[in-house]
């Protein structure tokens, strides 16, 4: 084999591969850090990471994984309120950002089936909430969540008028299940009444309306949540039993008829040149409405032509969000700084003088490295535009040079980390990113390690926030941190933790904070009170390192940050191996057989066990008890070990999602599509063509019954099954 042909792998180039796993990476660094309220970089940023990353894997499809960004919904739970299931996913929209993406959209649907009609709706800035009515009442309301759960805010949603207890059904008799998806918001002008209410009793104002509706849904006491003026619009449906609708806006007036709140700015237009048009009008009157708008949401209006497009694992086909322009505004930049991220990469952010963007007070914003700063021209001092793109951390689009005067100062990038002041440099040849190698003891890495670890999609340690990381890996006193590393997490004691004192830092700068009584940076005794003595915090963090133990071997995984195993190739690989030991063992080519895994994410997991520390993490996490393998690891093969499905239609009694889970918790491996391998295709309502296809290759054909004949009594009963509704046609 030449050396070219060896950077070749599935017909993917090397550097494309490379470059698709640094984009999922980042992709996945930013979610997570959007979700806990840490923003690193604007929404447009965001998005163009996002739509270079499905260039890629349009190109490549062999790139597309269950756990690519692409594909997932993610959002983390906080631990502040029970966690709640879904009674269907809650999917994200892909993203339109002009006329010709939109109209390429439109033409891939159009291309598959004949589409009548668009239903046009604005596209809120809120907070995804999901309802469920039993008969009619009210019995939960959850956030979105990562999609398949999120947290129940039932007694906080009760407190918003404009939500119904109890359906009315004097026009339309109610259904005895109804699922509702919508947006909850605050009204412009109730948000800046409450903003100067705020003021007035000396508390902190909120940033934005959509951080005010966030805030206000997660009081732990819903009478605070009664005092803030929300609202909410419903926008779709979910499960649902004893109704049946034909169109979306069919659906849209049986919920208004039921009293649940919807908009009257949904339009039913007949063509793509309507849909613009409706675009275009809001783009004019974008401040119109009584709430935030980021953009427009086009639907096909007839659901049995959505159910014959379907979904992608993380967004309908049959949907898309056109996102308009971010607004602009200038200020001033103080200065250009740089932090350390958990993998070591240095990253440059500017310093403003804080300003309004679109109802946000921002005075930090990523520059994303010393070349991006470069190409952008922004000099220290500049007057500077930004972009607000939805988001509280705006883009700095460039200098206005002509307000120069000569004072400001060009920025140079360090060449040593701010942190530990190693050397800086480039992981490999190319890169435009410089890295900290000290990735074992520089407490900026660690910090952000600590801080991930504690993470929900990670061991779920809530007591271990941003301040406890910052003490545990940067003490002022003593001068020694108590983590060498993150395998020292669970050897801690109470007396190693009272002496500490720490500076107070910024999640989102990393900057100190500063004491308003001293005007010097706030230093704290983190665990210790002033008598000395534990705080409750304290108890707290061990009580979780305890249960953090026995969490499920995909979330140690996570939790270890093997560089691109996220949740979704975390998950795959703790199903297919079952214990650490095994993952350690086994080779590149056998790692990357593994249904979500792949030969990028194969090739890191075999890399980090390769060194010494990260094997030393391991063992002492081993040895403090934490789990390192799946229950019942050693009972031999599961039921349907060696099984391949495929799962297609509408089934009663399972979501898509939990159908696959139970199949996969049994040991057997769901596909996408069918081949010759399929070992069972389960088929629900309106199945389409794999059910097409599964005929023609003779694969055989579940039911929703069927599927738990298999799932109870294993695949010769199923098979049996199969033959029993044959009959005599039974080969």
């Amino acid at each position: 084999m030449s050396a070219e042909e060896s950077t070749i792998v599935d017909g993917v180039p090397a550097e494309v591969r490379e470059r698709h796993a640094e984009l999922s990476q980042d992709i996945d660094d930013h979610s997570y850090r959007y979700y806990m309220g840490r923003p690193t970089i604007p929404d447009a940023d965001y998005d163009a990471l996002m739509l270079e990353l499905r260039g890629l894997e349009e190109r490549y499809p062999s790139l597309r994984t269950p756990d690519s960004p692409t594909q997932k919904v993610g959002a983390p739970i906080s631990n502040e309120f029970a966690a709640v299931e879904h009674l269907e996913r809650m999917q994200s929209l892909d993203n339109a950002f002009d006329p010709e993406q939109l109209a390429a959209w439109a033409n891939r649907v159009e291309n598959e089936i004949t589409v009548d009609a668009y239903l046009c709706e604005l596209k809120i800035d809120g907070l995804a909430v999901d309802l469920v009515y039993e008969k009619g009442r009210l019995v939960r309301a959850a956030t979105r969540g990562d999609g398949r759960v999120g947290e129940d805010i039932t007694l906080n949603v009760r407190t918003i008028q404009a939500v119904p207890e109890v359906l009315d059904g004097s026009l339309q008799p109610v259904p005895d299940l109804l699922e509702v998806r919508g947006e909850v918001f605050l009204p412009g002008k109730a948000f800046e009444e409450l903003n100067a209410r705020l003021v007035g009793e000396g508390k902190p104002a909120f940033r934005n309306p959509r951080n005010a509706a966030a805030g206000s849904l997660r009081q732990k006491d819903p009478r605070v949540t009664a005092t803030r003026p929300l609202s909410m619009l419903v926008h779709g449906v979910g499960a649902h039993e004893g109704v049946s609708f034909t169109h979306q806006s069919h659906a849209y007036e049986l919920l208004a008829a039921w009293g649940l709140p919807v908009s009257d700015r949904t339009r039913v237009v007949g063509s793509l040149d309507e849909v613009r048009s409706y675009i275009d009008h809001y783009a004019e009157h974008r401040h119109d409405p009584e709430y935030e708008i980021d953009g427009v949401v086009i639907k096909v209006d007839d659901v049995s032509v959505q159910r014959r497009l379907g979904s992608t694992s993380r967004a309908p086909r049959w949907a898309i969000a056109y996102k308009y322009p971010p607004e602009e505004v200038t200020t001033r930049l103080l200065d250009i700084r740089v932090n350390v991220g958990r993998t070591g990469r240095v990253t440059p952010y500017g310093v403003m003088e804080p300003v309004m963007v679109a109802g946000s007070e921002v005075e930090f914003a990523t520059l994303h490295n010393a070349q991006e700063v470069a190409r952008k021209g922004v000099l220290i001092g500049d007057t500077v535009v930004l972009r607000k793109a939805g988001d509280v951390i705006p883009e700095i689009v460039g200098p206005v040079e002509e307000q120069r005067d000569g004072s400001e100062r060009p920025f140079v990038m360090p060449q040593v980390c701010p942190e530990c002041g190693t050397p800086l440099g480039q992981q490999k040849e190319g890169d435009v990113d410089l890295r900290c190698p000290n990735s074992r003891s520089c407490p900026g890495q660690l910090r952000e390690r600590l801080f991930y670890i504690a993470g929900r999609k990670a061991l779920d340690i809530e007591a271990l926030g941003y301040v406890a990381a910052t003490a545990l890996t940067q003490p002022l006193e003593p001068a020694e941190p108590p983590l060498r590393d993150e395998g020292d997490l669970f050897d801690l004691t109470v007396d190693r933790l009272l002496p500490i004192r720490t500076q107070v830092l910024d999640a989102d700068s990393g900057l100190p904070k500063i004491d308003p009584k001293t005007g010097e940076p706030k230093v704290v005794t983190f665990f210790a009170n002033q008598k000395g003595e534990p705080k409750k915090t304290v108890q707290k963090l061990f009580e979780q390192l305890e249960q953090a133990k026995q969490r499920p071997l995909w979330r140690v995984l996570v939790a270890l940050s093997i560089r691109h195993v996220g949740p979704r190739a975390a998950e795959d690989l703790a199903r297919h191996f079952r214990s650490i030991d095994a993952i350690a063992a086994a080779g590149e080519e056998e790692l990357a057989s593994v249904d979500g895994v792949g030969p990028t994410i194969a090739r890191s997991i075999v890399e980090w066990f390769e060194v010494d520390w990260h094997r030393e993490i391991v063992e002492k996490w081993r040895a403090a008890g934490v789990r390192m393998q799946e229950e019942g690891a050693d009972e031999g093969p599961r039921p349907l070990e060696g099984l391949t499905l495929v799962i297609t239609g509408s089934l009663e009694g399972f979501s898509r999602d939990g159908a696959k889970e139970a199949v996969q918790n049994l040991g057997g491996k769901v596909t996408g599509s069918v081949s010759k391998k399929t070992d069972f295709l389960v088929a629900g309502e309106s199945p389409g063509s794999k059910y097409d296809k599964a005929v023609q290759l003779k694969v055989p054909i579940l039911d929703e019954e069927g599927l738990r004949v298999l799932l109870a009594e294993g695949p010769e009963a199923a098979k049996a099954r199969v033959i029993e509704a044959l009959g005599e046609h039974a080969e």
